[in-house]
């Protein structure tokens, strides 16, 4: 039996997909195989050696010490594009909030008093009027699951749309409208945009993506929105254009009190996937893409590992987490036929340092297996050995 433990509330619709005769649900569990959640920092977390690996239900990662977790074989999974409708709808809202006080205007109103709400209600709405965004420019920086749908979405507003991304997916690229025009430098998209909206993840070169030099590039009359990361717009940056005259205004979905209480500048409290359908759509895709891999060993979704798939119809399966260098596929079918293990199928994929190998056999003896992975163990460059079995009911973890 598995042994999942979960940080944080996870959708029940999610939770339901680990069947209760081959899965042990507790939060309290102190020696997992796989481990769910959401927010929930575990840079602090000291990882038993049961764990396998961790899937989160959104998809940034930064939560989770990824880089110690590679080193120990550990695969971790986030669930890219399911929220990414929730995040889109906020965005486009906020572009409208940007250019039409709606906020402003209901604030009002709800102060008025006396029996001639209407009259007066229709002689001061002039102070709230706007502009509109159609016929206006949008840059979108980052087309991934999210900045392809607002891409889209802002054309079929009137806008006339910008995006860049130097590595756009060939299945993401399928889905943008031909209407929309790629940037060749991210420098375009500063200089003749209107509005501009970055939805890529925070590393090392994406912090402070946008600072002082990209805002002088803007127009004094453009309007920034961060709905990625808080780490990806430099705030002082931002308040010191601000202040000047030099940008019109900057929407983030990550509170900062610095930005607090500036009338050109909108604070949401982290809203993006706030929404009971992404919740669910999160929460599903994440417990499939971990039950999926302790029961069979393929690797979909992995911020770290490589996508490794391959049809589990041999009694029993080998996965292999290795370094990713010469000849260490030699050793491994050299020691599982040194055994007189038949290989009945393998499948090699590697992701810089490091490489994922599937061997599925045609051994039925336990202790066999057994004796092979204590020898795989031993092997140098292999990180981290499993077996399983495949079974009409479960898939047993070895």
């Amino acid at each position: 039996m598995f042994q999942i433990k979960t940080f944080n509330a996870i959708a029940t619709e999610g939770m339901s997909r680990f069947e209760s005769e081959n899965y042990g649900i507790n939060e309290d569990n102190k020696d997992p195989h796989g481990i769910l959640l959401r927010s929930q920092k575990l840079h602090d977390y000291a990882f038993p050696e049961t764990v396998l690996g961790v899937a989160r239900a959104g998809a940034g990662t930064n939560n989770i010490p990824v880089e110690d977790l590679t080193k120990k074989g550990i695969v971790v999974f986030n669930t890219p594009g399911a929220n990414a409708n929730a995040v889109k709808e906020l965005v486009v809202a906020s572009l409208l909030l940007s250019v039409r006080p709606i906020l402003q205007g209901a604030n009002w109103v709800q102060q008025l008093e006396g029996d001639n709400l209407e009259e007066v209600a229709e002689a001061n709405k002039k102070q709230f009027a706007g502009t509109e965004l159609e016929g206006k420019r949008l840059g979108v920086i980052g087309l991934g699951s999210i900045g392809a749908m607002i891409a889209n979405d802002a054309y079929r507003l009137g806008m006339e749309v910008m995006g860049f991304d130097p590595y756009v997916s060939v299945d993401t690229a399928w889905t943008i409208s031909r209407r929309v025009k790629r940037a060749q430098q991210i420098e375009e998209v500063f200089r003749t945009c209107d509005f501009i909206t970055v939805h890529v993840p925070l590393n090392d070169a994406t912090n402070n993506l946008i600072s002082d030099k990209e805002i002088a590039m803007m127009k004094t009359t453009a309007k920034l929105f961060n709905f990625s990361r808080g780490e990806i717009v430099d705030t002082q940056a931002v308040l010191k254009a601000i202040e000047a005259d030099e940008l019109a205004g900057f929407t983030t979905d990550f509170a900062d009190a610095k930005l607090l209480n500036n009338p050109k500048i909108l604070v949401l409290p982290h809203l993006g996937a706030s929404t009971e359908e992404a919740e669910v759509n999160c929460a599903k895709m994440a417990a499939r893409t971990l039950k999926r891999f302790l029961e069979t060993g393929v690797i979909k979704r992995s911020v770290n590992f490589p996508a490794v798939e391959m049809d589990f119809q041999s009694p029993y399966r080998v996965t292999i987490i290795h370094d990713n260098k010469p000849n260490v596929l030699g050793q491994i079918s050299t020691e599982i036929a040194s055994l007189g293990i038949n290989i009945d199928n393998m499948v090699n994929r590697g992701r810089g340092d490091y490489a994922y190998t599937l061997v599925d056999v045609s051994e039925k003896d336990d202790l066999k297996m057994q004796r092979m992975k204590r020898h795989l163990e031993q092997k140098e460059n292999l990180i981290r050995v499993r077996t399983i079995k495949n079974s009409e009911v479960y898939n047993e973890w070895s």
